[in-house]
C-alpha cells in the first residue's frame, strides 16, 4: 500500500503546487517541467506497481447490474475527456469536463472494485480531481471556449466509441472481464 501511496502523492502534488504555492512553483521556472512531469510520470508507474501489490479488506464485487452501470459510466468519462480536448458543446457548457471524466471514471471503477486498494486508488484520485475543481475555481472566473464546427461533435462522440472499445479490449486482455 506505501507504493500506491507514494505513486497517489507524485500524481498530487505537481498538479496543485500551482495552485497551493505560486510563489514556489513560479520561483522554480521552466526549468521544473520537466522534473515535475517526470514525478507525475513516475507516480502513475507508483501506482500501478502498488495497486497490484496491495491486500486490503475486501466489502463488495461486481455485480451485472454495477458492470452495466460502470460501462455507461465509463463511456460517458471517455466522451467528457474527448469534448475537453476538441472543446466540442459540451465543453462550453461545463467548466471542468476533463476533471469531471475524471471523478466518473473513479466512481465507476469504486462500483465494481469494492476492496481497500480501490479505494484509496480510485477514491483518491476522484478526490484529487474535486479538489482540483475547486482550486481553479477559487482563482477566477471561466471563459468558456469559442464554438467549434459541427464536425467537432461527430469526431468526438467517433473518437470516443473507438476508445472505448480499444479500452475495453485491454482491460479484458490483461484479465479484468469489461462486459461481465
Amino acid at each position: 500500500m506505501t507504493l500506491l501511496v507514494l505513486g497517489l502523492a507524485l500524481w498530487i502534488v505537481p498538479h496543485w503546487l500551482k495552485r497551493m504555492a505560486p510563489d514556489l512553483r513560479a520561483g522554480w521556472g521552466d526549468k521544473a517541467k520537466g522534473p515535475l512531469a517526470l514525478a507525475m510520470v513516475l507516480g502513475i508507474v507508483l501506482m500501478v506497481l502498488g495497486y497490484r501489490a496491495a491486500d486490503g479488506a475486501f466489502l463488495w464485487g461486481r455485480s451485472p447490474a454495477m458492470v452495466g452501470i460502470n460501462n455507461l459510466l465509463m463511456l460517458a468519462s471517455v466522451y467528457l475527456f474527448a469534448a475537453a480536448g476538441m472543446k466540442t458543446a459540451i465543453a462550453r457548457k461545463m467548466r471542468h469536463p476533463m476533471l469531471w471524466a475524471t471523478v466518473l471514471w473513479a466512481a465507476s471503477h469504486l462500483l465494481v472494485n469494492g476492496d481497500v486498494p480501490s479505494f484509496v486508488l480510485f477514491g483518491g484520485i476522484g478526490v484529487w480531481a474535486l479538489v482540483s475543481m475547486a482550486l481553479i475555481n477559487r482563482a477566477g472566473p471561466w471563459v468558456p471556449p469559442p464554438a467549434k464546427p459541427a464536425k467537432f461533435e461527430a469526431m468526438a462522440l467517433a473518437g470516443s466509441l473507438l476508445f472505448y472499445g480499444a479500452l475495453a479490449g485491454v482491460h479484458t486482455a490483461l484479465g479484468y472481464p469489461t462486459f461481465g
